[in-house]
């Protein structure tokens, strides 16, 4: 058998042994293929059997001129990269890679909303260019420290990352308001479950934790955001398509939203002309939120136990 690893620049640039992954079976390495569909996709997974992929999308017309795939392993959570239905239509399983990551995007959730209600890179910045040595006064500050303690927070999305987002927001001394399509089972001393609908109108931060589905989909648009609290803050680490971000940069500049901060974009990488490149009092980082050292080797390790659970006949995190 033969594996054929499509993109692996960024989920394993080399600092990750692939001892484990070699072992299986023969092993071509990409470091990046395509992100949008392309004929060099199926060039290169030629007559491999085994085919790992991060990003590069896989779809029908791929698999109908790879006939000898038996297995598809994304190296993500995220699997929309595949034609999940044509695969299966092939009996070909797609594996991903879930909660990995949990923490950190938790954690990412955090250190976006406290930079917004502390500046303390912008802070740090004036202070290194001479700002404190110059003031008159034992202190300054160019922008409103915002106290969490007492606001609302409202998660859209109960997952993994929405419950140990919420968890930590509980200990900051926030009320926290969740919204799922099923209900789960979290203490109420936690979470108060309800629908979106409430946490549009209610939360004075919204953070966005769920999967990109045509429900949700633009779930922060012009309506949605009219019928939030003058001054919310909105936080996307999920997916960039949650968003309109023509919306979202209008609001931003009258003031109804106070701050944005989102991790993900509608494209990736960012296009120039994104709207919220421009808007103010909007932070972006570059998709950052799974990206730590132990999160990318328990991805790789999970990755090699999916193949080698399927080649001894059993099934691990299939999503097809």
């Amino acid at each position: 058998m033969k594996t054929v690893f499509l993109d692996s620049c960024v989920a394993n640039p080399g600092d990750i042994s692939w001892d484990r992954l070699e072992a299986i079976a023969p092993l071509t390495i990409y470091e990046r293929t395509s992100n949008v569909e392309s004929p060099l996709i199926a060039e290169r997974i030629g007559d491999a059997e085994i085919v790992i992929t991060n990003k590069t999308p896989i779809s029908r017309a791929t698999l109908e001129k790879c006939p000898n795939v038996q297995i598809i392993a994304v190296i993500a959570t995220g699997y929309n990269v595949v034609d999940t239905v044509a695969a299966a239509e092939r009996g070909i399983p797609v594996c991903n890679v879930p909660g990995y990551a949990t923490a950190n995007v938790a954690q990412l959730n955090i250190a976006l909303l406290l930079e917004i209600c502390s500046h303390v890179g912008e802070h740090s910045r004036g202070v290194h260019e001479g700002r404190w040595t110059a003031c008159p006064d034992f202190c300054y500050w160019d922008y409103p420290v915002i106290a969490l303690g007492g606001m609302t927070a409202g998660i859209i999305g109960l997952g993994s990352i929405g419950q140990a987002t919420a968890k930590i927001l509980k200990a900051l001394g926030m009320k926290v308001l969740g919204s799922s399509n099923h209900r789960k089972d979290i203490p109420e001393d936690t979470v108060t479950q309800c629908d979106t609908e409430r946490i549009i109108e209610e939360a004075d931060v919204i953070f966005l934790c769920c999967p990109m589905t045509p429900e949700t989909a633009g779930i922060i648009c012009k309506e949605n955001i009219s019928r939030m609290k003058d001054g919310v803050i909105i936080i996307n680490t999920a997916r960039g398509q949650l968003v309109i971000e023509e919306d979202l940069r209008a609001a931003l500049e009258s003031g109804k939203v106070r701050a944005a901060a989102v991790d993900v974009a509608s494209k990736e990488p960012i296009d120039g002309d994104n709207p919220l490149l421009e808007a103010p009092n909007c932070i972006i980082t570059p998709h950052i939120g799974w990206l730590s050292d132990e999160a990318r080797q328990l991805m790789m390790d999970t990755t090699c136990a999916n193949i080698e659970a399927f080649l001894r006949g059993e099934m691990l995190n299939v999503v097809n």
